[in-house]
């Protein structure tokens, strides 16, 4: 992997974007609320929005639909500085995503609008445009990976860019209910797991591409080759990483949640912008938890993404666990 191409601190992300609607005034119940405060969502849009307030750069590579949501989306993209020049428009009846969301951490309800979703509409031909010389890395999310024709798109993508010498970054974002089933999940993103230099996902998201079930095992068997990292995450019991030989924990960052969601998120943002710093791996990994629990401490995802600069407060005024 070629981390010295990283530190151009420029990322393309393929992926999910979608509205997020929160139930104001925080605290409050769904089915008891009476007004939403809107939001950008989508896990890839999140990620690109986190890139972007810690300081580097983000292009959102996505289709959103041909709609007042997808505009909606796009004025967003603009207002976080997220590139927007390869978003493609889906007509017909494709449909941004539309999570509806409490600001609560014990029994958080989260609904999520999925059918139709605009983003699956991405195909082989808005990908093959892109010029991703210009670019430091791309950052994959595997939401779309779950049907056609964005699962061609995006290994398509994916080939692209690793001929144009960029290392490739896949957050494994498993939601089971956009799949056809678990197997069709373990394989496909198995497959795009083999071809990325580094790997991001949580112990059910390993465990569903692990053939045996260990995901723990299979996150240093892909670490074991060319110089490839895995970041293995636990939720409270913090994290493992491994690459080559090398691994370590990495504890969390204790502090009173508002809510459980963008924590995976926000991690993504301050691990890749500490790396493409040239900041040291272990270094790296204990930004994005920080970052990840600074976010769960605030209300919405791509608006709770903290800056540099409170992220730096908070790293200094906060311990990690063991």
């Amino acid at each position: 992997m070629d981390l010295e191409r990283l530190r151009r601190n420029s990322f393309l992300v393929l992926g999910r974007a979608g509205m997020d609607l929160y139930a104001d005034p925080p605290g409050t119940r769904l089915e008891q609320a009476g007004l939403f405060s809107s939001a950008l969502g989508g896990s890839a849009a999140n990620i690109a929005a986190a890139i972007v307030k810690l300081g580097g750069t983000a292009t959102l590579i996505t289709a959103v639909s041909d709609d007042a949501v997808g505009r909606f989306i796009r004025n967003q993209l603009r207002h976080y500085g997220i590139g927007t020049q390869y978003v493609a428009t889906a007509g017909g009846e494709a449909r941004n995503s539309l999570a509806i969301v409490e600001t609560r951490n014990e029994d958080c309800q989260s609904v999520i609008y999925r059918n139709g979703a605009a983003d699956f509409a991405l195909t082989g031909q808005d990908v093959a445009g892109i010029e991703y010389g210009d670019f430091g890395a791309l950052v994959v999310t595997g939401t779309s990976l779950a049907i056609e024709p964005s699962r061609g798109a995006i290994f398509r993508a994916m080939a692209l860019a690793r001929q144009a010498g960029l290392p490739v970054i896949l957050d494994v974002d498993y939601r089971p209910y956009s799949w056809a089933s678990a197997a069709d999940a373990s394989e496909t993103c198995g497959r795009a797991a083999l071809i990325s230099d580094i790997v991001v996902g949580n112990d059910v998201e390993f465990a569903v591409m692990a053939v045996t079930g260990d995901g723990l095992d299979l996150a240093r068997k892909l670490a074991a080759g060319d110089a490839r990292i895995t970041v293995y995450k636990k939720g409270e019991k913090g994290s493992v990483t491994f690459s080559g030989e090398r691994s370590f924990t990495t504890g969390i960052f204790a502090v009173t949640a508002l809510k459980p969601t963008g924590a995976g998120d926000a991690f993504m943002g301050g691990f890749l912008t500490s790396l493409a710093s040239g900041l040291d791996l272990e270094i790296a990994v204990r930004r994005g938890s920080a970052a990840a629990a600074l976010v769960v401490t605030r209300v919405g995802c791509a608006p709770a993404m903290p800056t540099a600069s409170e992220l730096a407060s908070f790293i200094a005024s906060h311990a990690a666990g063991v």
